[in-house]
C-alpha cells in the first residue's frame, strides 16, 4: 500500500494568541525581512506554501485596541508580491475577504501575483458579517450573517469570470510585429446578480496555470458545502485525530457529491509545535510558552470575552467569578464570542473545581493549541500518523516565534520525514498548483 503524501504549510504568525511577540528573540511582527526570513525558511524545508493571514481591523476590547494587535497588521498583496521576487519555489497564499473587497480587484490582484509569482499564487477565502470591520469601509456593516455565503458565491464566479475572460492565444508573438494583445481574443465579462452588476473587461490574462489555487477558510455547514465545491485546500482548526478525521470524511463526501475527485481537495489543519531533546525538556518548553502567551493580564482579557462584562478586579490568580455572563456583549470587536456564554462558564467552573484551576491556568489550559509537544522523531511519528490516518492532507505551522520559530522544525523534523519516504526530497514542479497536485 502506497503511503500518502505529506504537504505542509508555514502560516507567518502575525497577530493572534499564538504569537509570542513579548520574548526577547522575537523580531518584527511588520519588517519585510521578518516576511523574507520565514518564507524562504519554508522554502528550504519544501513546503507547499507560505501563508499569510489577513486582519481588516485591530480587534478592540473595552473600547481600546487590543495590546496583542498594536503591531499592525501589512496588507497582503503588497507583502506578497515582494515575497515573489525573493522566493524561486514556494506557494504565495493570502487571506482576502469577499464581503469588503470587489471581484474585478481581486481578480486583478490575484492574476498579478500570479503572473510575478510564475503560478505561484493562492487565494484563502473568507467571509464576514461582521459590521465592526465593515465600518472601515464605505459601505459598513451592510452585509447580513445569512448572505455571506450568498456574496462569495458570486464574488468567486465573477472572479472566474474575468480569469476566464482572454483566450490562452489573445496575446500573440509576432516576429515582425513583436508581442501585442488580440482585442478580438478577449470577451466581456457581463454577470447580474444580487451581490453585484458588473460589465467590463480584464486588464489582464490569467496567471500561467488558469485561476490561482483556491483556499477556503470556514466550519459551519454553509462553508464547508462552498469549501467542497470550490477550494483546492481546506483550512481547519480540528485538533485531534477523531476530529480531524471526522471533519476530512466529511468534506470529502461533500467532494464528491459535488462532482469532484476526492483528491482534488487537500485538508490542512493549523498545527503548532514544540521540540525539545527529550519529551521532559519539550513539556517545559511549552508550559514556559504557554504562560508567555497568556500574561496575568491576557488572562483577564479572554475571560472577559466570556463573561461579556469587565473583570479587572478579579485576580489571575485566584477563582472563576461566580455570576453569569451578559449575553449580549460588545465588550470585545472584532473576535468571534463562540458559543452560548452561559453554557461555556459552566463549563469551565465545572473544569476550575475539578482540577482546582485559577483564572490563569484555566486560560492556559482551554486556548491551548499545542498539537505537537516531543522530540523531532515523535513530532515526526505524529505528523506521518495522521496524514496517513485520513485526519488530513497536511499542516499549516504556526510558530510562536516571528520570524524565526520554523528553523529548528525545518533542520530537525523534515530530515525524519524525508526518512519516511512521504515527503518530498526536492520540488518537482514550478507552480503551487503542482505542489499540491491538484489535478483542475
Amino acid at each position: 500500500m502506497s503511503r500518502k503524501p505529506i504537504h505542509l504549510a508555514a502560516h507567518f504568525p502575525g497577530v493572534n494568541n499564538t504569537t509570542v511577540w513579548t520574548d526577547p528573540t522575537a523580531g518584527s511582527q511588520i519588517e519585510f525581512e521578518s516576511f523574507v526570513h520565514l518564507a524562504r525558511t519554508a522554502e528550504r524545508g519544501l513546503f507547499d506554501f507560505f501563508f499569510l493571514a489577513e486582519g481588516l481591523r485591530l480587534r478592540e476590547h473595552r473600547g481600546q485596541i487590543y495590546d496583542l494587535d498594536v503591531v499592525g497588521r501589512p496588507d497582503t498583496f503588497t507583502v506578497l508580491a515582494g515575497l515573489a521576487g525573493v522566493t524561486d519555489r514556494i506557494g504565495l497564499t493570502g487571506t482576502i475577504n469577499t464581503t469588503f473587497n470587489e471581484p474585478f480587484e481581486v481578480a486583478r490582484q490575484f492574476a498579478t501575483l500570479d503572473h510575478l509569482s510564475g503560478g505561484r499564487a493562492g487565494w484563502n477565502i473568507v467571509t464576514s458579517s461582521d459590521a465592526f470591520t465593515g465600518a472601515n469601509f464605505r459601505r459598513g456593516g451592510f452585509l447580513t450573517h445569512a448572505d455571506r455565503y450568498v456574496r462569495a458565491e458570486e464574488f468567486l464566479r465573477v472572479a472566474r469570470e474575468f480569469w476566464g475572460s482572454w483566450a490562452p492565444d489573445a496575446v500573440v508573438a509576432d516576429v515582425a510585429a513583436g508581442v501585442y494583445v488580440d482585442p478580438e481574443r478577449i470577451r466581456s465579462v457581463e454577470f447580474s446578480g444580487s451581490q453585484f452588476d458588473v460589465r467590463g473587461f480584464a486588464t489582464l490574462p490569467a496567471g500561467p496555470r488558469g485561476q490561482p489555487v483556491l483556499l477556503q477558510a470556514g466550519d459551519s455547514d454553509e462553508g464547508r458545502s462552498f469549501g467542497a465545491r470550490h477550494a483546492d485546500a481546506l483550512f481547519t482548526l480540528h485538533g485531534s485525530l477523531e476530529d480531524g478525521q471526522r471533519y476530512y470524511a466529511d468534506v470529502k463526501s461533500r467532494a464528491a457529491a459535488a462532482g469532484r475527485d476526492r483528491d482534488e481537495l487537500k485538508v490542512f489543519p493549523a498545527a503548532t509545535f514544540v521540540l525539545g531533546d527529550s519529551e521532559d525538556e519539550a513539556q517545559d518548553k511549552a508550559r514556559h510558552i504557554r504562560y508567555q502567551q497568556v500574561s496575568g493580564a491576557t488572562a483577564i482579557a479572554m475571560l472577559e470575552q466570556v463573561w461579556g462584562r469587565d473583570l479587572s478586579s478579579y485576580d489571575p490568580g485566584g477563582p472563576l467569578p461566580d455570576f453569569d455572563p451578559i449575553v449580549d456583549s460588545s465588550i470585545t470587536q472584532g473576535r468571534v464570542r463562540h458559543g452560548d456564554p452561559i453554557a461555556l462558564s459552566r463549563k469551565y467552573r465545572e473544569r476550575a473545581e475539578a482540577e482546582n484551576l485559577s483564572i490563569r491556568e484555566l486560560v492556559i489550559a482551554v486556548t491551548s493549541r499545542q498539537q505537537f509537544v516531543g522530540t523531532p522523531m515523535h513530532i515526526a511519528d505524529e505528523i506521518d500518523r495522521y496524514i496517513q490516518a485520513d485526519a488530513c492532507d497536511g499542516f499549516i505551522l504556526v510558530p510562536h516565534l516571528t520570524p524565526h520559530g520554523l528553523d529548528e522544525f525545518v533542520d530537525r523534523v523534515v530530515p525524519l520525514l524525508q526518512e519516511r519516504g512521504a515527503f518530498r526530497t526536492e520540488y518537482t514542479g514550478e507552480t503551487l498548483r503542482e505542489h499540491l497536485g491538484a489535478c483542475h
